[in-house]
């Protein structure tokens, strides 16, 4: 998985518990996609780490190229019957 100097840099830090793989499986089947005015490309998926109860959903934006990683965070707002 390719990752951005951002996403290494600054998420990586901040954010310690997402685990690249993750990443890459909401990339390759994602709940939605949805491109950015700025080219990104934002990818919804849900993820279960160890000790949850349920799901979570991980929102990974990549670069234009739609394989970089250039965030991830969970996102919390996500409404599944939005299309």
């Amino acid at each position: 998985m390719k990752t951005s100097r951002y996403f290494e840099e600054q998420v990586r830090r901040k954010r310690p518990y997402i685990d690249p793989a993750w990443c890459a499986a909401v990339i390759a089947a994602p709940l939605r996609r949805d491109v950015q005015p700025d080219g990104r490309i934002r990818f919804w998926g849900e993820v279960t780490g160890a000790g949850d109860d349920a799901p979570r959903v991980l929102r990974v934006v990549t670069l234009a190229d739609g394989e970089t990683v250039h965030n991830a965070f969970f996102d919390r707002g996500f409404k599944r019957d939005e299309e």
